[in-house]
């Protein structure tokens, strides 16, 4: 299925968008792309890089800004690229969507024009995290605040067939954030979802302490909405305290940078959110793949290779097949 680009999203569009298609298509990551938003400019920027990209251009005549509403800007402007993206898979013109542009508008839009999953009440987002051991998948980190223990369970279903299905995972472990390893510790939400966990088809692991994340102690970490943004947006902060720290040290800090030049390249390459793509857009039918606002040419690129390898596993199909167990 050909993949919808939202051409017009993220802070760099659309240069970045066109030249993450370009690699893509180099990498062999996509065969048909859908490029969405204002013609002039995306064939202006095509034309930079003397490509004939094998893609088709949807006109879009309005873009949704970072700091719209996503809901009233959904409404007023049905003709936004990212509306149009997901119009798109709803006509099944195109199977997946990725965009760099509001996470809010992306995630009600899915919602709204696509609807859920059987088995599904509330979609979720789902975070990419680099551990000691690879990479896990933290599931919500902010599409929903408000979560009951039902709605963990099925996070946690979603989150294991992603792992399974495009991380590769064998038989993931599943465990549930929480301020204590011990059973009973959290409040009755965390207490509650570990039940179902517990009797659910998962290898469940039990609790998970926020230390224990990067340890690599589960493969998929649940949590509610308002605490996984907390995590994804804290784990971004240092991140960048890292990086900046490193670039801007003192003499003897970069003087130790060069015996240990190896090791900090790995190091940042391992935190740098660009080689993880995006995050799913899990529950909705249809594929959808966020991106960080700040998304440069590798992490669309990655996003659009995340976003075929979710169509060719056919994630969703799985989904509904393991809430039916």
């Amino acid at each position: 299925m050909k993949i919808a680009v939202d051409a017009m999203g993220g802070d760099y569009a659309p240069q970045a968008i066109i030249e993450g298609v370009i690699d893509a298509f180099s990498l062999g990551f996509a065969k048909e792309i859908i490029l969405v938003g204002n013609p002039d400019l995306i064939n202006r920027e095509i034309k930079k890089y003397k490509k004939d990209l094998p893609v088709e251009i949807y006109p879009s005549d309005s873009v949704i800004g970072m700091e719209e509403s996503p809901v009233s800007a959904l409404r007023t402007k049905p003709d936004s690229s990212i509306a149009v993206c997901y119009s798109l898979v709803r006509k099944k013109i195109a199977g997946s969507v990725v965009s760099a542009g509001n996470t809010g508008a992306s995630f009600i839009g899915g919602l709204t024009i696509l609807g859920r999953l059987k088995g599904i009440d509330r979609p979720a987002i789902a975070s990419p995290i680099p551990t000691k051991n690879g990479v896990c998948i933290l599931i919500d980190v902010g599409a929903n605040v408000d979560s009951k223990p039902e709605h963990l369970f099925q996070f946690g279903a979603m989150g294991k067939v992603y792992a399974e299905e495009v991380l590769g995972i064998e038989n993931p472990k599943v465990g549930i954030l929480n301020i204590g390893e011990e059973e009973g510790k959290g409040n009755r939400l965390t207490d509650k979802a570990g039940f179902l966990f517990s009797k659910g088809n998962f290898n469940f692991c039990g609790n998970i302490e926020g230390g224990d994340i990067l340890k690599g102690k589960a493969d998929v970490v649940v949590c509610d909405g308002f605490v996984g943004n907390s995590i994804l947006k804290f784990g971004e902060g240092v991140a960048e305290f890292i990086v900046d720290y490193i670039r801007n040290g003192n003499f003897i800090n970069k003087l130790g940078l060069l015996f240990a030049k190896g090791l900090f390249k790995r190091l940042l390459k391992k935190i740098d959110y660009s080689e993880y793509g995006g995050a799913p857009l899990l529950g909705i039918r249809g594929v959808s793949i966020i991106c960080h606002g700040k998304s440069k040419r590798r992490a669309i690129a990655n996003a659009i290779r995340v976003a075929s390898e979710s169509i060719s596993h056919h994630i969703n199909e799985r989904i509904e097949e393991e809430l039916r167990v």
